[in-house]
């Protein structure tokens, strides 16, 4: 029988963790239901603070400069809210 070593892999170091503040627009958006209001969205998660690439901000920061007022579904809201924020590596800190 072949040692039991061997069978697991090799052990790979990831190397230490790099916090990054704020969570996910994604987590921000799984926990609403759709369709939803603007105004309904900043009393629930208005202050939530979302990862972006220029850094952490607050969700109703972000969404005075979004235009709509209601958002049909899921996708709309991230979408909108992405063309505010921006879509690239989010900042480490």
């Amino acid at each position: 029988m072949a040692d039991e070593e061997e069978s697991e892999g090799p052990v790979v170091e990831l190397g230490e963790e790099t916090p990054v503040e704020g969570q996910p627009l994604a987590r921000v958006a799984a926990r609403l239901t759709w369709p939803h209001e603007k105004s309904r969205i900043e009393a629930q998660e208005g202050d939530s603070v979302v990862r972006t690439p220029s850094g952490p901000q607050e969700l109703s920061k972000i969404l005075a400069e979004v235009d709509e007022t209601y958002f049909d579904s899921r996708q709309t809201f991230v979408d909108l809210v992405t063309d505010v924020v921006g879509d690239g590596p989010v900042q480490t800190e």
